[in-house]
């Protein structure tokens, strides 16, 4: 089983996880064959390592850690790595791997482009 985890940094707001959650969603209804859960760096629940060692113990082969962060500060430079070196030693047998933060993805930064140009997703504008 292939599995993705989208990693954010986490708050102690309650809502502010929702988006996060959304990118989930639809992740799930794009592919359902796809296992897709979220984690946290800190305030929120539950950590990457939670996540994780969960997903193995249900039979995932693969995880693909997703870094929901638009900047690449410390957390992104030296916190990630240091977490995916643990993961990865604590389970040897699954392949590990990590994508680029997502705000270093030109898919994204040419998205929020438009979005700021009010050109992104025309439909959803024209309905508010």
């Amino acid at each position: 089983m292939h599995a993705i985890i989208l990693f954010a940094h986490g708050s102690r707001d309650p809502l502010w996880h929702k988006p996060i959650q959304t990118v989930a969603e639809r992740i799930a209804q794009r592919s359902p064959s796809t296992v897709v859960r979220c984690a946290y760096l800190e305030l929120t629940e539950p950590d990457l390592p939670h996540v994780a060692n969960a997903l193995v113990a249900e039979g995932a082969t693969s995880l693909c850690v997703v870094p929901m962060f638009l900047g690449v500060g410390r957390h992104a430079r030296e916190d990630l790595p240091e977490l995916m070196h643990a993961l990865k030693a604590k389970h040897p047998n699954i392949d590990i791997t990590c994508q680029p933060a997502v705000g270093e993805q030109d898919t994204l930064l040419d998205l929020l482009a438009e979005i700021a140009l009010g050109r992104a997703n025309s439909q959803s504008t024209s309905k508010a």
